[in-house]
């Protein structure tokens, strides 16, 4: 018996640190994904979510943060993606139980 082996892919996440917001940005598609973790806006974390679901359809993916400083906006997001990704793995088991996945 042979078991398949999928391979996960594995997406950029940065934290873009400007002077007045900062940003965690998801490298996903052609035009990545700005979170701000600055301001308190779940219509961007919904929208944000909803077109890593539709990625989601094509396959598994996780995120790994790509960040050299140790400061707050790193652990939080370290934290925020460890999260991100436990939810990521669960939803597209769901999908591909429901038959929902994009077979290429």
């Amino acid at each position: 018996m042979v078991k398949e082996v999928k391979f996960m892919e594995t997406k950029k996440a940065k934290i873009k640190r400007e002077e007045l917001h900062t940003y965690l940005v998801l490298e996903i598609g052609e035009n990545p994904i700005q979170i701000t973790l600055t301001d308190d806006n779940p219509n961007n974390v919904k929208s944000a979510f909803n077109l890593i679901l539709k990625e989601l359809k094509r396959g598994l993916f996780e995120f790994e943060l790509e960040d050299e400083s140790s400061d707050l906006y790193n652990n939080i997001c370290i934290e925020y993606l460890n999260q991100l990704n436990a939810e990521i793995k669960t939803i597209h088991a769901e999908l591909e139980e429901y038959e929902l996945t994009v077979k290429e």
